[in-house]
């Protein structure tokens, strides 16, 4: 059964290398890296995922500003002025 690799022993032994191989192996994971995307357990890249999260939170924000909003009587839409506001910005 071989012995799990921890991120600690790894760099220990990359550490070990002679700095041409050092150089070798960080070529080697920068071209690797560059091809194959960021993936998350869920599936999605970090592109994604990072903008679900923003989505999530904007939409909280907003339900938020609704539920405030209807304290008040009379002519008061908070979350139009939101969508309005970020609409604006560049």
């Amino acid at each position: 059964m071989s012995e799990q690799v921890t991120l600690e022993r790894l760099k220990q032994q990359v550490a070990q290398l002679p700095l041409r191989e050092q150089l070798k192996l960080i070529a080697e994971i920068s071209e690797r890296l560059s091809v194959e995307p960021l993936i998350s357990p869920s599936g999605e890249n970090d592109y994604q995922q990072e903008e679900r999260e923003s989505l999530t939170r904007a939409d909280a924000w907003i339900a938020e500003c609704d539920r405030v909003a209807s304290m008040w009587e009379g002519e008061f839409d908070s979350a139009a002025d939101l969508r309005r506001i970020r609409d604006e910005e560049p």
